[in-house]
């Protein structure tokens, strides 16, 4: 109910998981469905994309409020109208007409109390709540369950669990208190800073440098998210606050006279084309310019330095240890008082500011890290946390949360495999570990800069298969960061090819293909858990072994951008994949050309659900909506396919199109070429790419193994290795970040 921002995001949201959606807003114009109808046009143009996967709009329909006899057959009801108490209620009443009983129907209230929603019949009562999603839906992972007085128990633990395993959220049960848990401590966070911000003269640019990346943030830092946002959105919320809350606490709720300023003049970031930043055009393309607040004039942006500084430099800092000390000690003062009022619990705290706002660690956590006794000069605390410290304890020790009322530490309940909650080490070497998950199951992960893979991670992968082999039942590959891997150790592979040592590239090669091979041909099940970005060397690693891939999972060979093709297997794999589906009846040219453009444009996939679509996953790869569960599903995975009396595959024969499939890619590589569309280099590249899917100068299609076409990828990767322009475009990945198109 309700086709904005929010609601569109919903829908399309619960569209991802497989659901069918009803998106309903107001009657306008002469289709009284032109409004919804519009949202969704809108979602599909949008970058990032709120759906997995463009296809997934046909599970949408649209209405609108004039005919509400749809609600009828609905499971669930979400209301997501404009932030007016009025509004809302006319729209429950209305809702409460066709409504089937024992229908669930939530409101995504931001600040609304929930108690003040909830109207209408016993039933309508018992089966209401807040259910408050944060934008976008897709990507952020926090929900929050927010009970009202007449809620029945059971709806309630329904939707966490329902919002935990099906959405892939983090759900956190809230008492209506204002503005829940998230909003209530991050927006008085970002007042804070832009409080201390004033009184110490620091600019936009500034605040961005200092509370991003440096502080455990997301690279929007503070101002970027506010443009993001919305700043009338980020206005209603401060004086919802400001209004519902009583003493000190409120007086840092206030909006500042320039961000008066900037809502008179329409500024609202995004939306609106310019906030605290704004987009011009320019000779060379464009600039982003920043906000003066003082002369509320558009500035060239200004750098201060900052890239590689941590907080425990800045805080020792003149100026910059001045503002982080006002601003955390603001924060976890204001956080500390908070308790029990928003939440009995302290780690639900954390928990939404890490899912609701992006941080690292939420602001217990942040405490732990910085001292909390060592903290305390600084820190308006509340008496439980002073009493905590005086005792010698943390808010966290050993996997447990301390409890201010029976001050001792209790389990944190959940039923999701954490690492660093396991101590059960078999062995740990160079960056690369292997733990026993118990239920014979084993686990390897690295800790390599991206993840990357080198010689250590190799060995260490080879280890784990050994031990997998001999002593359990099954191996599961992943770890708990954002990313699951960048890709084979460039830098080695640019030392080599600077040093003219083409042997020891050769050699390191065959290893790698060696690893791989090893994976696909264990003797127990290996499970790979692809997440965030997957890329080369990580895209072979999960195309060798059976797959658990979360849900936002960033997968492509990328190979082509440094001027070299996939050599770890990852071309023979494609070349194989094509083979099955021309066995059953599915592999055109067309299907050819497309796993070759994905290659040789180094395409990465935007989801889960589109790498599937491309090859990289295969049907009967699982998907974890939910990524905190993507461990504890790769384990179940390995144990059932263990259980089922796992067996090596068989090696296969690869169906190829050699000289056939080769000239149809040439002719298009030329024509490209001659319309200046790929530099030569690229050509070249493409070449080799086409050559090995193809498998080679073959006079007629035909099947090979997967030996011969591995060998081909070697021998063209070696090849490219000695130009010099692939060189070059190595060298500017590791130095500055950026392919080089030479």
């Amino acid at each position: 109910m309700g086709a904005g921002v929010m609601g569109t995001g919903i829908a399309c949201h619960f569209a991802n998981i497989g659901c069918e959606v009803v998106l309903l807003d107001r009657a306008a114009g002469e289709n009284p469905n032109s409004l919804a109808q519009a949202a969704l046009e809108r979602c599909a143009k949008m970058s990032p994309l709120p759906l997995y996967s463009p296809s997934f709009l046909k599970r949408i329909a649209v209405g609108n409020f004039d005919d509400l006899s749809v609600l009828a057959s609905c499971d669930w009801i979400i209301e997501a109208v404009a932030e007016d108490l009025e509004i809302k209620l006319a729209l429950f009443e209305k809702i409460e007409k066709h409504r089937r009983p024992g229908t669930l129907i939530t409101t995504n209230t931001s600040g609304i109390p929930i108690r003040l929603l909830s109207k209408g019949s016993d039933d309508f009562k018992k089966h209401f709540a807040g259910a408050h999603f944060f934008n976008p839906p897709r990507y952020l992972p926090l929900l929050e369950i927010i009970p009202a007085p007449s809620t029945d128990a059971e709806v309630i633990q329904f939707l966490l669990h329902y919002g935990d395993l099906y959405l892939g959220k983090t759900t956190v049960l809230c008492k209506d208190t204002p503005a829940f848990i998230a909003n209530r401590i991050g927006v008085w966070a970002m007042m804070k800073t832009l409080e201390v911000m004033q009184r110490l003269g620091l600019t936009v640019d500034e605040i961005d440098a200092l509370t991003g990346p440096i502080l455990g943030r997301p690279k929007s830092a503070t101002f970027r998210t506010l443009d993001m946002a919305g700043l009338d959105v980020l206005a209603n919320v401060v004086v919802g606050l400001h209004q519902a809350l009583k003493g000190k606490e409120r007086d840092v709720l206030q909006l500042p006279d320039f961000m008066k300023k900037m809502l008179q003049n329409n500024w609202l970031g995004d939306k609106t084309g310019q906030g605290f930043y704004k987009k011009i055009k320019t000779e060379k393309g464009s600039e982003i310019l920043t906000l003066d607040l003082h002369t509320q004039e558009y500035v060239p942006q200004k750098t201060f330095g900052l890239k590689g500084k941590d907080l425990k430099e800045l805080l020792v800092h003149e100026k910059y240890g001045a503002f982080y000390r006002e601003t955390l000690g603001g924060l976890f003062s204001y956080a500390s008082h908070c308790i029990p009022e928003i939440s009995d619990e302290i780690y639900r705290l954390d928990e939404a500011m890490r899912s609701g706002f992006g941080w690292e660690k939420g602001p217990f956590e942040m405490w732990d890290d910085m001292g909390v006794k060592k903290t305390l000069p600084f820190v308006d605390a509340a008496p439980w946390v002073i009493k905590m410290a005086e005792a010698g304890k943390n808010f966290y020790e050993k996997g447990k949360c301390y409890d201010p009322v029976s001050q001792r530490h209790k389990s944190i309940p959940h039923d999701i495999l954490i690492l660093r909650q396991t101590e059960h080490i078999v062995w740990e070497k160079a960056g690369s570990k292997a733990l026993d998950l118990g239920d014979d199951i084993l686990h390897f992960s690295w800790t390599s800069p991206g993840h990357t893979i080198g010689q250590s991670v190799r060995e260490g992968l080879h280890q784990a298969l050994d031990l997998a082999e001999e002593n359990f039942a099954g191996l599961v590959i992943g770890h708990n960061g954002a990313d699951f891997s960048f890709g084979a150790d460039l830098s080695l592979v640019l030392a080599l090819i600077e040093a003219g040592d083409f042997e020891m590239l050769d050699a390191k090669i065959r290893e790698f293909q060696e690893g791989m091979m090893r994976l696909r041909y264990a003797s127990v099940p290996v499970v790979v858990c692809p997440r965030g970005r997957t890329l080369g060397g990580g895209c072979e690693m999960t195309m060798h072994a059976q797959a658990q891939a979360a849900a936002e999972s960033y997968i492509g060979l990328v190979e082509a951008g440094v001027g070299l093709i996939p050599a770890g297997g990852g071309t023979k794999e494609m070349a194989r994949r094509l083979s099955l589906r021309k066995r059953e009846g599915d592999a055109e040219m067309n299907v050819l050309q497309q796993a070759y453009l994905n290659i040789a444009t180094g395409k990465v996939s935007t989801s889960a659900c589109e790498a599937r679509q491309m090859g990289f996953l295969r049907p009967q790869d699982g998907i974890s909506i939910n990524k905190n569960r993507q461990l504890t599903d790769a384990k179940n995975k390995a144990i059932a396919l263990a259980k089922q009396g796992y067996s090596r595959p068989l090696p296969e024969k690869i169906m190829v199109q050699g000289r056939t499939g080769i000239a149809l890619f040439e002719a298009g590589i030329a024509g490209l070429k001659a319309g200046n569309f790929i530099s030569r280099h690229d050509a070249a590249i493409a070449s080799k790419i086409a050559y090995v899917l193809c498998g080679g100068d073959l006079s007629y299609p035909q099947e090979t193994s997967e030996q011969y076409l591995l060998d081909l990828e070697r021998e063209a990767f070696l090849s490219l290795g000695g130009e010099k322009k692939t060189e070059a475009r190595i060298r500017s990945v590791l130095t500055n970040g950026k392919p080089l198109r030479n």
